[in-house]
């Protein structure tokens, strides 16, 4: 990028976008890492879950068949040959409906003894679980008992439930089925009362009080240990129907093919097979049936039309005879004989077309589209036969009444003739009638559940997991005004950030080392001493560098540490701080004036006893007060024993005395005192010292909380020399993020 161009205010202005796309991303990245255990526990705990629901949700089966429905007018052809001349259809989607109708579905749930459920009483929850992972390995066996449950079924439990016959009143309410000792059993109501006892495969009948209708039980099949519990129960015919209906789906594969797919999905793989099998047998059945009762209809039809049609064929031919008696013999040349023959043809197909247009507004209304269809065919047929009549009437009048009384006579010839083979074929085709319907392929047993899909649901919770908990990160800090860059510190509080201190995991460690060891029996844990070459303890060789010119006209040489609130970091600042001012070669006193809950003591792994308030108390001398920490070069005032009054004891002119005595064998005197909001003893102790620095944590306190310290020092006439800012993210939104004061950390060392 040239200069002239950055120059420019189009080329400052993409250069400033850029930079805020990346500190965007940067502090997107900064937060997700800050909250990285956050995000995976939240996202560990959505794959459990996730495990658990795969583990335990009941596999469920599907099983399938194929139908093919075939043209409905192919069937009719055999009855009636001018079936042919109606359009072809296949109706895939009324028969669809048929299928799933109550007729269908309702007769299965008869045939098949849906109404009647009974199955064994699972432990909530993991039950079914265990009792099928005890199945698989054992599928003959039965579960023994766990925890001594045995009411439960634990695996392998059979029962089979013949008859269920209950008062209108009881159907729907459950019972419990105990299994005895040698096919004995015994039932009785959700309260424990026994109802009835039986055997196995012996029917129950027993007499209810207040019933009128008695409870009728066989049990053909009962295997379980004695004491297990099964749960019966006789539900409505409805429910057991919508149910059925409710598990089946039907599809056609293809457009107008006529093949369908049967599918039906169930917890039990052989009642998955066993229902689709008997629904669909039962649905051939009914169109077996439904197509045996119509060619009954047709049949008693012609058996009506045909006495009808004889009668006027024997008529016709008694007035033809008579006329050719009176008239002589009169024949009819060629061309009107062809005349005849065609007239004859057409007045039969319609007289069988009208036959057939009665038969079926039996079961159909006049816009059907059969019925319509045989109307065209009868108006086609009817305008040919006027053509033929207005060439007989240019005939002379005896050849006109011999071709009509011949036309009466073939008419009725022909249709009885034809009528009298349906009535023969149809017969033959009631005796063998198949219907329009055939399963091409049953359905078998299904080896593999289509659900849970476990993997899926797996996958589905690590991001359900991963999305809510970047959610509740963002949505915490979209919440938390907690301050994170230094810079917003120098601007609304008007008080200099001497030091931007990094976050160091080498001081989670030593912290987490102190809380386990109390007693600190290991020595000092203290960063300074752990690792000089830290980052952290870099910043604070930086802040000491910072208060060597601050204190050029210091009034005295005592450095106060304190924060807004507790866990800031005071006490990691004070401790370090007075290591890295002695290893500059000064003669360091560190006191612990938080004489309600100080722990530096733990930190140098010292005795808290004999410190700041016997030496204020003016119980001991201030050289047995003070403790040398040979490694670190400091000399250490412990608080002493915990006093009731902090406050009262601070405010002694034995401790602002103690502090001017000792501010002279020393080069610095650092105080570690309590937090400013919590007590009032840091302003008491500020008062007494050139320079109050007031430790800050990244990310943890509101702006006004700050504002709210500072104004509660200035109150009390104590000046905030500077912030310390601490335990700073390098990947923070704020790091890098700017120019500013201790926004950036460098190392530089030797050569080895």
């Amino acid at each position: 990028m040239s200069k002239d161009f950055l120059n420019t205010k189009q080329g400052q202005d993409s250069y400033q976008s850029q930079g805020e796309d990346e500190i965007n991303f940067r502090e997107l990245i900064g937060t997700l890492l800050e909250n990285k255990w956050l995000i995976i526990s939240i996202t560990t705990i959505a794959l459990i879950l996730g495990g658990l629901k795969a583990t335990l949700e009941t596999p469920i089966y599907q099983a399938d068949a194929m139908l093919q429905i075939e043209n409905s007018t192919k069937s009719m052809a055999v009855m009636d040959p001018y079936a042919n001349m109606m359009k072809s259809y296949i109706p895939v989607q009324a028969e669809m409906e048929i299928i799933k109708s109550r007729m269908v579905m309702g007769t299965a749930v008869k045939s098949l003894n849906l109404e009647i459920v009974a199955r064994p009483k699972f432990f909530p929850v993991i039950g079914q679980m265990m009792a099928r992972r005890f199945e698989v390995r054992n599928k003959a066996n039965i579960a023994p008992a766990w925890l001594g449950y045995t009411d439960y079924a634990w695996g392998g439990e059979r029962i089979k439930v013949d008859t269920l016959e209950v008062p209108e009143s009881w159907i729907g309410r459950q019972l419990i089925l105990i299994a005895g000792n040698n096919g004995q059993f015994s039932l009785s109501d959700l309260s424990g009362q026994v109802i009835a006892d039986g055997e196995l495969g012996k029917p129950v009948n027993k007499k209810l009080s207040g019933e009128n209708t008695s409870l009728r039980l066989f049990v053909s099949m009962l295997n379980a240990r004695p004491g297990t519990h099964f749960l019966l129960s006789r539900q409505p015919h409805m429910n057991a129907t919508a149910a059925l209906t409710g598990s089946l789906s039907i599809a056609e594969r293809g457009r107008d093919i006529g093949i369908l797919s049967f599918t039906l999905i169930s917890a039990s793989p052989s009642f998955a097979m066993q229902t689709l099998n008997e629904v669909a047998n039962i649905y051939v059945r009914m169109n077996v049936e439904k197509k045996s009762a119509e060619a009954q209809k047709t049949l008693e039809f012609l058996e009506q039309q045909l006495p009808i049609i004889k009668s006027q064929l024997e008529t016709a031919t008694d007035e033809l005879n008579e006329y050719r008696l009176e008239k002589g013999s009169v024949n009819l040349d060629i061309e009107t004989q062809g005349i005849l023959n065609g007239i004859v043809e057409k007045n039969t197909q319609i007289t069988l077309l009208e036959q057939r247009k009665d038969e079926l507004r039996r079961g159909f209304t006049a816009s059907h589209p059969a019925v319509i269809s045989i109307d065209k065919q009868i108006n086609r047929l009817q305008a040919q036969i006027e053509k033929h009549n207005k060439k007989i009437s240019e005939l002379p009048k005896t050849q006109q009444i011999i071709l009509r009384l011949s036309r009466d006579v073939q008419v009725n010839a022909e249709l009885y003739t034809t009528m009298l083979n349906s009535l023969q074929t149809i017969k033959v085709s009631k005796a063998g009638t198949v219907g329009d319907v055939r399963v091409i392929d049953y359905a078998v047993l299904p080896t593999h559940p289509i659900k849970p899909r476990k993997s899926l649901i797996i996958l589905v919770a690590f991001f359900i997991g991963l999305i809510l908990s970047i959610a509740l990160v963002l949505i915490r800090k979209a919440l938390h005004h907690g301050v994170e860059d230094p810079d917003i510190i120098e601007k609304q509080l008007n008080v200099p950030v001497y030091a931007t201190i990094p976050h160091s995991e080498l001081q989670v460690t030593l912290n987490k080392r102190l809380k386990k060891d109390k007693l600190n029996r290991n020595g000092a844990a203290i960063l300074a001493l752990e690792n000089a070459d830290d980052l952290a303890i870099e910043s604070l060789r930086s802040l000491r560098t910072t208060l060597h010119f601050a204190f050029l006209e210091a009034k005295n040489n005592i450095i106060m540490i304190t924060g807004s609130s507790p866990g800031v970091g005071k006490t990691f600042v004070s401790t370090n701080l007075a290591i890295v001012l002695a290893s500059s070669g000064k003669k360091i006193l560190l006191i612990d004036a938080d004489l309600r809950k100080g722990i530096i003591n733990k930190t140098f792994g010292v005795s808290r006893e004999n410190g700041l308030s016997e030496l204020i108390s003016n119980i001991i001398s201030p050289s047995q007060a003070v403790q040398s920490i040979d490694e670190a070069n400091i000399d250490f005032i412990p608080t002493g024993a915990i006093p009731p009054n902090p406050s009262e004891l601070l405010l002694h002119e034995r401790f602002a005395l103690l502090l001017e005595q000792l501010s002279q064998q020393y080069d610095h005197i650092i105080i570690d005192s309590p937090p400013i909001l919590a007590v009032t003893d840091a302003c008491i102790i500020g008062r007494m010292a050139s320079a109050t620095l007031m430790v800050i944590r990244s990310g943890q306190h509101p702006l006004r909380e700050l504002q709210q310290s500072i104004k509660r020092l200035q109150q009390n006439n104590v000046d905030v020399k500077g912030c310390v800012f601490n335990d700073l993210h390098l990947l923070s939104p704020s790091y890098g993020s700017g120019h500013g004061y201790g926004k950036y950390f460098y190392h530089y060392d030797y050569r080895k």
